[in-house]
């Protein structure tokens, strides 16, 4: 954990998301699956801009809240909204359509192993009927995006698991999505590799300045993400100066199916809570 983040350091460089538009807004939310509760009281705001860091030990319902966000499963009561819609009471046929504004990356890359590269990342875009040449064209601006401009025509089974997860990246943006949601991205990664795609993660953060939810195992992944910026000017991911954070990097750390911290990166390394200085250590 990065204790020699200092408050008041926090990175200027981007824009600050507009406090007046929430994206995600979870209403004492709760699920449970074969008398388990999964999740339980869940409530949160994703703002327009904000990359939320969902942390939490394994079997907390990260995974479960990601589904929840996307309408793929609802709540046995509560409230979510995405982009103002209440996704709990949303017919199938609206949901396919507020979907159409979410990219998804899925911890295993969900590849079409049928399908090239090229095909893979154009889908949504077939599905859309976006002309030929016009499809070509933006793959190639998405893969160019995550540095694998080259295996266009190649199929999945052909990339290493870092590569597959890349691709599952520049499937997710190219559409444009106003919201990203990141389910693990780097799990079952070596740590170079990880590193690559929380590379991607900020790059797409600081370019796009997309709203995102991420989860990931890897406390060194999310201050990776608070602690660095991509420089437009070198094409290259760097810290933030005098020990900066970014601002618009929050975090969100559930355990047991109940949220025990929602706030900044400066408020979650100086917790005095015991539960969560035992798990950030």
């Amino acid at each position: 954990m990065p204790a020699d983040i200092a408050p008041g350091d926090v990175s200027q460089t981007k824009q600050t998301p507009d406090s007046a538009e929430p994206v995600v807004v979870f209403e004492d939310v709760s699920i449970t699956f074969d008398v388990k509760p999964v999740l339980q009281n869940i409530s949160f705001t994703v703002y327009r801009g904000e990359t939320r860091i969902i942390l939490g030990p394994a079997g907390g319902g990260k995974s479960v809240l990601m589904k929840l966000a996307n309408g793929l499963i609802r709540p046995d009561s509560g409230t979510i909204r995405v982009f103002g819609e209440d996704v709990t009471r949303m017919p199938e046929t609206d949901l396919f359509k507020l979907r159409a504004r979410i990219g998804m990356v899925f911890q295993e890359s969900a590849l079409f192993d049928s399908l090239s590269v090229e095909d893979n990342v154009a889908y949504r875009l077939h599905e859309e009927q976006v002309p030929e040449e016009e499809a070509h064209k933006r793959v190639l601006e998405a893969l160019r995006f995550v540095e694998l401009e080259n295996t266009i025509e190649k199929f999945p089974s052909e990339l290493s698991g870092g590569m597959r997860r890349r691709v599952s990246i520049a499937r997710a943006i190219i559409t444009k999505p106003d919201l990203i949601l990141y389910d693990s991205p780097t799990g079952g990664l070596d740590p170079i590799t990880s590193t690559t795609i929380i590379d991607l993660v900020i790059k797409q953060r600081d370019v796009s300045h997309t709203t995102s939810l991420l989860i990931t195992h890897r406390l060194q992944d999310a201050f990776l993400l608070a602690t660095h910026r991509f420089n437009q000017q070198t094409g290259k991911i760097e810290p933030i100066p005098n020990g900066g954070i970014d601002d618009s990097t929050k975090f969100l750390v559930l355990n047991e199916g109940h949220v025990v911290f929602d706030g900044n990166t400066h408020e979650l390394v100086h917790t005095n809570d015991p539960w969560l200085k035992e798990y950030l250590s």
